[in-house]
């Protein structure tokens, strides 16, 4: 099966930004791998480029899938993984990082043997994580607890939590200014942590966005994208001034984001199975096109292939993984 992504005249975004012309294509399958277990809830991918390995955290089914991005294999599929959430591949570690979140901890595995090594808890809901390579120091945003978790990677022990003032969306880190950045949901804000000193250095609003939850950052441009949970935008966020910049309307209740910062192209997933391809000029977006799929709210991209992931719960009764390209204008 074909699928061509075509761009069209979308309604007008806000801010007046400029929209993409319609009749050309965007993205395009290149295949649908068969994935293991029930067609249940996927979540969270990370991408580990050293190895080409794709984890894949199969929610529902309580299990880690491993994917081998060049072979277009499944490696292994890791079971035991409670209602597992968010998976974070640490390379110059060996080791990938998943929320295990109906157990409240968060498992290490190590990236040879694929087994669990240590776990790390209690956490009230783990789910998306990211790492400090500075204090080596792994950040779980601990949605229902309304804080974030920091786990020493050395020696795989929780540290601390620091207190939001409400839920955690998505925890990243921000390899410019060295910090880390949480979404916070109820205060519509972008929190910023110094992860060397455990402790919140700055709040700042996120004007014309509700619900803030998925995160994405071009670093060489300092842009942070961010997605509005509650009014179906994202954000463009200059990170030097934490000012924004512009919003754009996407799927109802946008999830995930990757950006592809070569081709300067942001995916953003959505719950209702929206995916908005948006093309970065200047300081703005673009939005090139949109597609729909069944449950199509979590998304991956290489960033040396290009290729973008789309693991599909249910798809003629069977879950998937969509490998699609980019189709360059």
């Amino acid at each position: 099966m074909v699928v061509v992504l075509w761009a069209f005249v979308p309604l007008a975004a806000q801010n007046g930004s400029p929209s993409a012309k319609p009749g050309k294509p965007v993205l395009r399958t290149v295949i649908d791998v068969a994935m293991p277990g029930p067609p249940v809830r996927f979540d969270y991918q990370s991408l580990d480029p050293t190895d080409g390995r794709l984890y894949i955290a199969h929610m529902n089914a309580d299990h880690l899938v491993v994917f081998d991005t060049m072979s277009r294999t499944v490696v292994a599929n890791l079971d035991g993984f409670a209602r597992v959430h968010g998976v974070w591949a640490v390379p110059e570690l060996g080791r990938v990082y998943a929320s295990v979140t109906g157990r409240h901890r968060v498992d290490v595995v190590d990236a040879k043997t694929l087994r669990v090594i240590a776990q790390a808890g209690p956490i009230s809901y783990p789910d998306g994580l990211a790492y400090a390579p500075g204090p080596k120091r792994v950040f779980v945003s601990d949605e229902h607890g309304k804080a974030d978790a920091i786990i020493d990677a050395q020696t795989n022990r929780l540290l601390t939590s620091i207190p939001l003032g409400g839920e955690a969306g998505n925890t990243i880190y921000d390899s410019g200014a060295k910090q880390i950045l949480v979404a916070v949901h109820e205060t519509d804000e972008l929190v910023a942590i110094d992860p060397e000193a455990m402790r919140i250095v700055g709040r700042h609003k996120l004007t014309g966005v509700k619900t803030p939850h998925g995160v994405s950052i071009d670093v060489a441009h300092r842009l942070a994208f961010v997605a509005g949970q509650g009014n179906q935008v994202v954000a463009v966020v200059k990170l030097e001034s934490m000012k924004v910049l512009a919003t754009h309307p996407v799927g109802a209740s946008p999830d995930v984001l990757a950006f592809d910062a070569e081709l300067g192209r942001l995916y953003v997933s959505a719950e209702s199975g929206n995916v908005s391809v948006f093309h970065l000029q200047g300081q703005d977006l673009v939005l090139q096109g949109e597609l729909s799929m069944p449950h199509a709210h979590t998304v991956s991209v290489d960033p040396k292939t290009h290729l973008v992931y789309f693991p599909l719960e249910n798809v003629d009764g069977r879950p998937l993984l969509r490998i699609m390209e980019c189709v360059i204008p």
